[in-house]
């Protein structure tokens, strides 16, 4: 089983939504960089549910930190974050133990682990454990900050409803850095929680976009052909559960234009080769062109709900009908987007320290 990402800075993810802990491991991280459990903690909350556009599951994320930290700074050595699991139920799932949840990945682990997999609440393809990757992802975010790269992800879209474009990029992404619901404009997130409390007051879900930048990435980062930025970053993204598609710049959106339209015109500002246009999410034949890297992902709608669903009975061989309990998200996505956060910086770190070493992110 496949559980690390990552070359030159690498983190191994572990637990189940209902064991009694989650973690993450990073080892290759250079020694001296920054620990800070208030922004550990702080970066854990923006994941967490709250009110009723998310699931009553309500875990604290208590982190412990138990190695490769010492006097607030990394030593080098492989950094451990446990967090325990607090408020399961795991009795909400045995009643529906044979019965494959649609969208769900009960029926690949099934067939894969051959019904020794921990069922209980997606055991081990949980977002649950998302939370050790944001953990993770906050110290990999600190080393970032302290080179002046900064990641920023909004809620483009979410039940058919658009938020604004991105537009002056540092001011947008430093106010999305402490907002609950990510949005650009207010008045398109109040609509958009409308939507989503709609969705499930009818025991449905909704999904959407999330769309991220990310400011101060030098140019000639990444590799041509197997090992490009896009692909990197497309193998991380793509392990966040409820991500369908990823987008780098413009791509499908401009698809249908001519080359002298999606092309980025070259110019000089102030003795930097910068485009004039960025319609190329800032890379160009795999490798980071100095312009901000820009993607968006496609989050799916939460596949638990409420309503009756065709299934089968894996015990049984048979069809049935399932009806689910327990607490889910009726969407996702305004949590998804500190996960993306996350994941986009531990793959930059990995990139970053490949092409400069490992110490160049102390």
């Amino acid at each position: 089983m496949k559980n690390t990402f990552g070359t030159s800075v690498a983190v191994t993810i572990f637990g189940e939504s209902h064991g009694a802990m989650i973690g993450a491991v990073v080892d290759g991280l250079a020694p001296g960089i920054p620990v800070d459990a208030a922004f550990i903690a702080a970066q854990l909350t923006l994941r967490r549910p709250a009110g009723r556009i998310s699931t009553a599951r309500q875990e604290q994320d208590a982190f412990q930190i138990v190695s490769g930290v010492f006097e607030g700074k990394t030593t080098g050595t492989p950094l451990c974050i446990l967090i325990p699991n607090t408020q399961t139920k795991s009795k909400d799932y045995a009643a529906t133990r044979a019965l494959a949840r649609p969208g769900h990945a009960d029926l690949t682990a099934y067939c894969k682990y051959h019904g020794f997999e921990d069922y209980r609440g997606g055991g081990h393809f949980s977002g649950r454990i998302t939370a050790a990757l944001v953990a993770a992802g906050a110290v990999a975010l600190t080393a970032l900050q302290g080179k002046g790269i900064r990641i920023g992800t909004h809620v483009a879209r979410c039940a058919g409803i658009a938020d604004r474009k991105f537009e002056d990029l540092a001011a947008d992404i430093a106010a999305l850095g402490t907002k609950s619901f990510a949005v650009l404009d207010e008045a398109a997130g109040q609509a958009m929680q409308t939507a989503i409390a709609a969705a499930a007051q009818e025991g449905d879900s909704v999904g959407g976009i999330l769309e991220t930048a990310v400011t101060g990435m030098p140019a000639g980062v990444g590799e041509p052909w197997f090992d490009t930025l896009e692909g990197i970053l497309s193998h991380a993204l793509f392990s966040i559960p409820a991500v369908k598609g990823v987008q780098f710049g413009d791509a499908f959106d401009l698809i249908d234009a001519k080359g002298s339209e999606f092309n980025d015109p070259f110019c000089m500002d102030g003795g930097t080769v910068t485009t004039a246009t960025n319609h190329n999410g800032g890379i160009n034949g795999g490798i980071t062109n100095g312009m901000p890297l820009q993607f968006r992902c496609a989050v799916k709608p939460t596949p638990s709900i409420y309503k009756p669903q065709e299934t089968v009975d894996l015990f049984r061989q048979e069809n049935a009908v399932l009806q689910i309990e327990g607490r889910h998200d009726p969407a996702i996505i305004h949590r998804a987007r500190v996960v993306v956060d996350s994941v986009t910086a531990l793959a930059l770190c990995d990139v970053l320290a490949g092409r400069f070493g490992t110490d160049w992110l102390a």
